[in-house]
């Protein structure tokens, strides 16, 4: 006959230990990289704010808020030489066509840059890209590596 006992380090029985804590995540889960290229092709910058990217983003929004103030500035333009002089009018159509083209590039633009983003998200920030010992042509790449 084989006797069952409790070892020391074992709890009494009907006694459950307290659970022990599992450290939370320390990567934010992220979304697809396609959510971020649509967020900022709806909104030039969007994307990258949410990716953290706060100088990216600031650029974009810039730019886009310069291609819309030309492109209203063309269009009030525009609406008084159509009456003044219709010869130059037609060179406004013209910068206004250039500014709204400008406007969908940046939201391609922004949007591409947002994806792209969010598949590097995880690269490491500290590598460095330095010419090869010994004269040798070439570059190598050194990666830091946590070691413990």
């Amino acid at each position: 006959m084989i006797l069952a006992l409790p070892l020391a380090a074992q709890s009494p029985s009907g006694v459950q230990p307290p659970p022990v804590p599992v450290p939370a995540d320390t990567a934010m889960a992220r979304h697809s990289p396609f959510v971020y290229f649509f967020r900022s092709a709806l909104i030039p910058g969007w994307g990258q704010a949410s990716l953290d990217r706060k100088l990216t983003a600031g650029l974009f929004i810039a730019f886009e808020g310069l291609a819309w103030s030309m492109t209203l500035k063309s269009n009030t333009e525009m609406r008084y030489l159509d009456q003044a002089d219709p010869a130059t009018a037609a060179s406004r159509r013209a910068e206004r066509q250039d500014w709204v083209v400008l406007i969908v590039f940046n939201h391609l633009f922004s949007a591409l840059e947002a994806y792209v983003s969010a598949h590097l998200f995880d690269f490491p920030p500290d590598l460095r890209v330095r010419p090869l010992p010994g004269g040798r042509t070439g570059i190598g790449v050194t990666v830091g590596m946590p070691h413990h």
